[in-house]
């Protein structure tokens, strides 16, 4: 039998051996720890579960030969929560990287921990500010808002040829950066909105901003509003018949918030969003959809597959050598990914995505179309 080169030398060097027998090789399993730290309750539930169930569908997805855990942590609302469940999380072994929140503060206060500690957070936050710090371990999988609102200002502008808009923002991190991000692209474009409000993310009742849009006369209402509030601005303002066409932000992309939403209270509503699993469009998506399906018993959303994208990336680097933290932050930093919603490469910042769509729902489904790409 042939146990080592030495046998092998000495075999070779004989006229003749009796019997070779070589002992099969076995594959190394490699043990990586991806923790998803994530708002799975408070007003981001509904995106919050979306990026879980996205993280964990493509740790199910890892080759065989990956072994990875990746226990998950509800971080609520609260950046201090945050940040506790991060500090936990390092505490308990080596991290290879970490599934992080989408919420814009979480973020901003996950991030100085995960400099500190040197493990890449791999996130879909939209909050502009995230990579704007200069923290080499931050990367976003999902349109920051310098992407989705130049795609949402360029399909009202140069798509239905409006410019007389109004502009309702959530006063959260997350609504104060979309809407620095509208005003900026408007002002580009030589646009000044006929009025602009702010709401509080505990907002129910929606008749005073819709009354106030009205008294504004304008021809669009641009949303940058999380689901919950998004949904009830529609209903509404369908209830109403606000005659002002509805784009807005990738909220009300999402299946889980339009299914608070009647059919016909969607006719003529646009939304921007990275992707729209429900609405097909290749091979890829469609396996995806069903396999979210199979798993979940729910429709993915822009959100999911971002999330299935952004730890698919990292597991990839994983089964092509990627060992440690650092390893895993230089292939993210350094090599383009096809995901299934679109590549992904990183800008030098961490922004890995570069690609909007415009989705629209004609009143008789909750399944919009997809009528147009900006890359």
């Amino acid at each position: 039998m042939i146990r080592n080169i030495s046998d092998v030398r000495r075999c070779a060097s004989q006229l003749a051996c009796a019997a070779i027998f070589v002992l099969p090789v076995q594959a190394q399993t490699v043990q990586a720890d991806i923790p998803v730290l994530v708002p799975i309750t408070g007003f981001l539930a509904l995106e919050g579960t979306s990026q879980r169930n996205g993280a964990l569908l493509a740790i199910k997805d890892a080759p065989p030969s990956l072994k990875i855990g990746a226990e998950v942590t509800d971080t609520g609302a609260s950046p201090e929560g945050a940040t506790m469940a991060l500090e936990r999380s390092l505490s308990r072994g080596r991290v290879t990287a970490v599934v992080a929140s989408m919420l814009g503060p979480q973020m901003l206060a996950m991030m100085p921990v995960a400099l500190e500690s040197k493990v890449p957070l791999v996130t879909i936050s939209g909050t502009a500010d995230i990579t704007e710090k200069n923290n080499p371990y931050v990367f976003r999988f999902f349109p920051g808002d310098a992407v989705a609102k130049r795609a949402q200002v360029r399909y009202v502008l140069e798509e239905l040829k409006k410019r007389r808009v109004a502009v309702v923002y959530q006063t959260t991190a997350y609504g104060q950066s979309g809407h620095r991000h509208i005003l900026d692209q408007l002002r580009k474009a030589g646009v000044t909105p006929l009025m602009e409000e702010g709401l509080d993310v505990t907002v129910k009742d929606m008749s005073p901003v819709i009354g106030k849009v009205r008294a504004a006369n304008p021809e669009i209402v641009m949303l940058h509003l999380h689901s919950g509030p998004s949904a009830l601005f529609a209903k509404q303002a369908a209830a109403v018949r606000l005659e002002a066409q509805i784009v807005s932000g990738s909220a009300l992309s999402q299946p889980a918030t339009v299914a608070l939403v009647e059919p016909a209270e969607l006719r003529g509503v646009c939304a921007e969003a990275n992707a729209s699993p429900v609405s097909g469009g290749s091979p890829e998506m469609d396996k995806f959809l069903a396999r979210y399906r199979a798993e979940y018993k729910t429709e993915p959303d822009g959100y999911a597959v971002a999330q299935y994208d952004a730890t698919s990336m990292v597991v990839d680097a994983l089964g092509r050598g990627a060992r440690t933290a650092e390893d895993v932050r230089k292939a993210l930093s350094q090599d383009t990914f096809k995901g299934i919603a679109m590549s992904y490469k990183s800008d030098g910042k961490g922004n890995m995505a570069h690609s909007s769509i415009i989705v629209c729902y004609d009143g008789s489904s909750r399944v919009p179309k997809i009528v147009k790409r900006y890359d």
